[in-house]
């Protein structure tokens, strides 16, 4: 793997003495209706170095920036400060202005005095406006140390590991592929189509799930530039952005493509291990050579590694022809130049005993009515329970989402799934009509704490819902309702409970053949991906965005993208739209077959560093730092750290735990650090 290419900057300073310019940005009011703007400008204009001090409405502005890149010109400036707003909105801009001006775009610093100056401190405008003064100084003592440094450049892969392969991985991969990109889509799981496989029904429409989904395979399968990996995972990981090093492991399927089906039905019949279906989320049970579905994808049955015995009772059903049943796993090298997680979400379990769960039959969850309701599920889409007719149907809203201490216990991890699944309240409805409209003579009863049905079209489900007969029941989060076994006989197994604030606060019963919890999505258990990769979480679990707004399907690692429900709960159209951005994203990284990254990375003094390796130690980026022998004048040995700089996020780790001062990261030197502690602090007029 080829190392970054990167110049090294000088320990010197630019030759030229500091020409610095200085421009206070009003934002139309959002800064200089409570700083005074002025006297900043008038307060730093006599710092040394500065050259220009100018204040200006919008410095974002077309005449903004063009104000800059004159004054580069007409008075020789060589570093710039704009005070304004929050950086991560327009630095980027301002350092494309340098370059157009012939500056280096590294000769810029920028102080945010609206976020933390003016719209913090609105009640105190003189306390502001010197804030204001002492942040901008600060960033003008900086700026007189600042040195030209060059981006890294790195070269790209042309290449995109999609990891998951449900709705969102296949939509990613297509879209990949359709930018002329070559795709590896690794599916954990032996078939292709994840949770929507499973779904009969979408909303709003009530499109028909499986085939979207065929539709989407298909096109996945008839594109030579996307390779398929199914029962693989991950294995190993490493590189950085432009240059990463995927092994991958993929068990073997075990049975022959070509085996004709009256001896793969054969071999099925024949196998004596069953477990329940994770398809049919064990409402029936299947063998250990199955497909998980007619129409599955791929079509080849598979082996359940897991559950065979390798007793040969297969192998002896088909003739010996077919079935290999000491075939081993692959190991598979992929070098890619980005990723793109998609690896989903996992349906919250309830736990034994919750609302009934486990205890009393008839207790189910909504993903086992939908397979209930399937055409092609375990009843053939026939509503019933223990072989008889279903009455009565109960749902509960909110099972495994909103949960709230005292209130709920935590799952295993110790955390409380205070978020709202947002699927739920729609797929539950969608549900309830389903019923109305194919069993009319079923009564349906909603128990709920909110009714969210916030999407285009979603907000009419809810009200054919109600003009349909669904009776609805509103309770409070403290007061859930009570799920038990009824007393009038084996007729009305179940009976549920609940203080109804509808009816203020009166406490109803409700007889019930089915009790179904409308439970949550939760995130995937995926410990050893984000291991791999350092991929941040967030608090409830789910893979972290850089920004929910401004940069919803990046994660914090370069070259790494995040598709659908892994980093919160999603129905199917938002997450082909995260898809779609995420492959977006990863073809405009790729597209250049070069990659240009930011210079803030860390730099070893190779005069100071004698190789101890206490950087190393301390990083939390695998392979950012290592020591590597080296040969001094003397021709003795040396140890010396060696920095990868597509690897390094400038943490500063290194920094602080260095005993010789041999290592600083660019952009954030240690005598910049302290310079602007000076001015922090000094005296202005």
């Amino acid at each position: 793997m080829s190392q970054p290419d990167r110049q090294e900057p000088t320990d010197q300073q630019s030759p030229e003495p500091p020409r610095i310019g200085v421009y206070v940005c009003h934002c139309g009011g959002n800064i200089s209706d409570v700083v005074d703007v002025e006297e900043v400008v008038q307060a730093v204009a006599g710092l040394p170095g500065v050259a220009v001090a100018r204040r200006e409405m919008f410095m974002c502005s077309d005449a903004g920036q063009q104000g800059i890149a004159d004054d580069i010109r007409d008075h020789g400036l060589n570093r710039i400060v704009v005070a304004a707003c929050s950086p991560s909105l327009h630095e980027l801009t301002f350092r494309r202005t340098l370059s157009r001006a012939g500056l280096n775009p590294y000769l810029y610093e920028h102080a945010n005095i609206r976020e933390q100056v003016s719209w913090c401190s609105k009640s105190d405008p003189k306390g502001a406006t010197d804030k204001a003064i002492r942040l901008v100084g600060a960033s003008i003592a900086k700026a007189r140390l600042l040195r030209p440094l060059e981006p890294i450049r790195v070269d790209a892969r042309g290449h995109v590991a999609v990891i998951g392969g449900g709705v969102s991985g296949l939509r990613a991969a297509l879209d990949l592929a359709k930018c002329d990109l070559k795709v590896s889509l690794i599916e954990q799981s032996p078939f292709l189509g994840g949770r929507l496989a499973q779904l009969d029904r979408v909303y709003p429409d009530g499109d028909d799930a499986r085939g979207l989904l065929d539709r989407l395979m298909g096109e996945v399968l008839q594109n030579s530039r996307i390779a398929i990996y199914t029962s693989a995972e991950v294995s190993d990981a490493s590189g950085y952005v432009g240059n990463f090093h995927l092994r991958v492991s993929q068990n073997p399927r075990g049975i022959d493509k070509n085996l004709p089906e009256d001896k793969v039905q054969a071999a099925i019949e024949a196998c004596p291990e069953s477990v329940e279906s994770e398809f049919d989320h064990g409402l029936v049970r299947r063998k250990a050579i199955y497909r998980a579905y007619a129409g599955c994808c791929p079509a080849t049955a598979v082996i359940d590694w897991q559950l065979c015995t390798r007793c040969g009772k297969c192998f002896e059903a088909v003739g010996g022809e077919g079935i290999v049943l000491d075939a081993e796993p692959e190991e598979i090298t992929l070098d890619v130049g980005a990723v793109v997680m998609a690896t989903g979400f996992d349906l919250y379990q309830p736990r034994q005993g919750e609302y009934g769960y486990g205890d009393l039959p008839g207790v189910i969850t909504l993903p086992q009515l939908i397979r209930l309701l399937d055409k092609t599920g375990p009843t053939d889409g026939i509503l019933q329970w223990n072989g008889r007719p279903v009455r009565n149907v109960c749902f509960i809203h909110c099972v495994g989402s909103r949960q709230a201490a005292g209130i709920h216990e935590p799952g295993p991890d110790g955390r409380l799934n205070e978020y709202c699944s947002r699927v739920c309240c729609t797929a539950t409805l969608q549900a309830a009509l389903e019923i109305k409209e194919h069993f009319s003579n079923v009564n349906v009863f909603d128990f709920y704490q909110d009714i969210r049905t916030y999407g285009r079209g979603h907000e009419q489900i809810y009200e054919d819902a109600c003009s349909r007969g669904v009776i609805f029941f509103r309770y409070r989060a403290e007061e859930p309702p009570v799920v038990s076994a009824a007393e009038t006989g084996p007729e009305d197994p179940l009976l549920v409970r609940v203080r109804d604030t509808l009816t203020f606060g009166e406490e109803l019963d409700v007889l019930a053949d089915l009790v179904v919890l409308s439970v949550g999505m939760t995130p995937r258990n995926i410990a050893n991906l984000v291991e791999m990769f350092k991929l941040p979480r967030s608090a409830d679990g789910f893979l972290q965005e850089v920004h929910p707004k401004l940069r919803p399907v990046e994660s914090a690692v370069e070259g790494v993208f995040l598709a659908g429900a892994c980093q919160s709960p999603m129905d199917v159209t938002e997450s082909c739209a995260a898809a779609s951005a995420a492959a977006a994203k990863a073809a405009a990284l790729l597209g250049k077959g070069t990659i240009e990254l930011d210079p803030f990375v860390a730099s070893v003094d190779l005069d100071r560093c004698c190789g101890e390796g206490k950087c190393v130690e301390e990083c939390k980026h695998r392979n950012a730092i290592t020591v590597v022998e080296n040969r001094d004048n003397g021709g003795k040995p040396a140890r010396q750290a060696r920095v990868n700089p597509a690897l390094c996020n400038g943490c500063g780790m290194c920094v602080a735990v260095c005993p010789h001062g041999a290592i600083q990261v660019e952009g954030w030197r240690l005598d910049q650090f302290e310079s602007m502690v000076d001015a922090i602090v000094a005296d202005y007029p």
